[in-house]
């Protein structure tokens, strides 16, 4: 599965960086996100729990967090949870004008032996990482760019 959500933000490359890369502050700033806790770090990665909304269904995982600000770049690895294997990729590129292009891009390869490609790309793709990915992209847009979260459950 391959999927990936992009929004352009009226914001500083640096803000929107830290807004991303920050998770632990994600429930209280994002209202789609129920809980986010730190379980280890280490220097240069963390391993990190991770719960959401989908609408009204609860999605939770575990994965591992690479943050290297001096690229803008952050990539998850999920280790625990339905989604174990996926990567997370997100990037945040200078537009030509003023703010940022950012990325969040998802690759899986499912593992589990009831959840194929098809179910990956038609079902889970779709309906629960791009949703809450777009979510979370248009909440972290309102807040770099002086506003409030959006996005609501």
């Amino acid at each position: 599965m391959w999927t990936h959500n992009q929004i352009a933000m009226d914001a500083p490359p640096d803000t929107v960086f830290r807004l991303a890369a920050e998770v632990e502050f994600w429930p209280a700033l994002l209202p789609h996100y129920r809980s986010v806790r730190v379980l280890r770090r280490g220097r240069d990665c963390r391993l990190i729990s991770m719960s959401a909304w989908r609408d009204w269904i609860p999605v939770s995982w575990t994965s591992l967090q690479w943050p290297e600000p001096e690229r803008r770049r952050i990539t998850f690895r999920h280790v625990r949870g339905v989604t174990r294997g996926m990567v997370v990729e997100w990037s945040i590129e200078p537009r030509a004008s003023d703010g940022v292009i950012v990325t969040i891009a998802h690759h899986w390869t499912p593992s589990a032996p009831l959840i194929g490609e098809p179910v990956a790309q038609g079902l889970i793709g779709p309906l629960f990482v791009e949703c809450i990915a777009d979510k979370t992209l248009r909440s972290i847009k309102s807040l770099a760019e002086g506003g409030s979260p959006s996005g609501a459950r």
